[in-house]
């Protein structure tokens, strides 16, 4: 037995030696965070490798049914969509993009006879609307296309879009013509489930050409367990373009100009987000985007291209629900910005590992905020 001054000794050295390890991690950590806080982020730093088989090309049996990768402090949990409401508690403010998805794809053809596709991105006018088109040879303004017993003609290009006009009312052919606008990973041509699945239950605002996806994941049972929760559940609505799809040409992150998006919030609902008692948590990157955007300018209904990237100061946001986006997207910069770059590429790559499904019809993450 050692004499209880050298116990003591040793007990004083190893205090001084644990000590010592902690302020040399908490060093090695303020280090590695000064490095990321000076690192000038691109594209390609928001890459990653994704097996073509995890990409989902169908909607689970049940929307609940899906996967739920919970982030936060450094940790990851695995467990079921259908498990939220143990993560919510009463006082928390849960809000959901209400905006619904049109019919927006029209095949046509050329008073040429060349094939053309069109997408609708919005409607401008009773008659007019501003697409994305695929077409051989392209489009020109000498040209017409038939869409069914429409004509279609090319007013005048802007940016990498169109402007057509129709010769009946947009929504009129889009209703009779229009299918659903699956995204163009899904590499499948829409079926009849896919009128009712790549739509939320809670869409009633026309105007999307691209589904909120991590709103699908929610059913009316679920929304009415998380209101008797305490939970307070609100709404707003941005219209998703087509630009959602698009990767980012530019590697400098300084030259992406987002598309604008339509978007509106109530008073009402701005005023119970900022009166909360609990969290406010995000269903989706719009919303994200469009509380956001609203902090900064207080404009509740209009466009935004907002941009979120890392160094971005969230003001409304503290828990974000969303789906695992494509490498190199704005989307996976957001999740990056709101949740830490490691602790988001980390999460991906424990998502690849652990077979999560991806994309629009694929599984959710809950993102805690990440603080310095």
């Amino acid at each position: 037995m050692e004499p209880l001054g050298q116990n003591r000794w040793n007990s004083t050295r190893l205090t001084t030696l644990l000590n010592l390890f902690a302020f040399l991690y908490t060093e090695a950590q303020i280090s590695q965070l000064d490095a990321m806080s000076e690192h000038v982020f691109s594209k390609s730093d928001f890459d990653y490798d994704l097996p073509p088989q995890l990409i989902a090309k169908e909607p689970t049996s049940e929307r609940t049914a899906s996967r739920l990768l919970v982030v936060g402090d450094g940790a990851h949990g695995h467990c079921q969509f259908s498990s939220l409401p143990h993560f919510l508690r009463a006082g928390d403010v849960l809000v959901l993009n209400d905006t619904k998805v049109i019919p927006a794809r029209l095949s046509g053809i050329k008073d040429s006879g060349g094939n053309v596709e069109i997408l609708v991105e919005r409607t401008e006018e009773e008659r007019v609307a501003l697409c994305q088109v695929k077409a051989s040879r392209g489009l020109h303004p000498r040209h017409s296309v038939t869409v069914g017993n429409t004509s279609v003609r090319l007013r005048e290009r802007v940016g990498d879009l169109y402007r057509l006009v129709f010769d009946t009312p947009v929504i009129d052919v889009l209703e009779k013509y229009g299918q659903v606008p699956l995204p163009p990973y899904i590499n499948r041509p829409p079926k009849v489930n896919d009128a009712r699945r790549y739509q939320t239950v809670f869409a009633r605002e026309k105007g999307a050409v691209a589904a909120p996806t991590a709103g699908l994941h929610f059913d009316e049972q679920l929304l009415t367990q998380i209101e008797a929760i305490g939970v307070k559940v609100v709404y707003l609505t941005l219209h998703i373009g087509a630009g959602t799809f698009q990767p980012l040409r530019e590697e400098s992150l300084d030259a992406v100009q987002l598309h604008p998006e339509r978007y509106s919030i109530s008073q009402q609902t701005l005023d119970a987000i900022r009166s909360r008692a609990g969290r406010c948590i995000a269903v989706g990157t719009t919303v994200v985007r469009t509380l956001e955007h609203v902090a900064r300018t207080n404009i509740l209904a209009g466009e935004t291209d907002l941009f979120i990237r890392q160094g971005f100061r969230f003001h409304e946001v503290d828990i974000l629900l969303t789906n695992f986006h494509l490498p190199q997207s704005s989307l996976i910069m957001l999740v990056s910005a709101f949740c830490g770059y490691e602790r988001t590429m980390q999460a991906y790559a424990s998502a690849v590992n652990h077979r999560y499904r991806f994309y629009s019809y694929g599984d959710a993450m809950w993102c805690e905020r990440y603080e310095l």
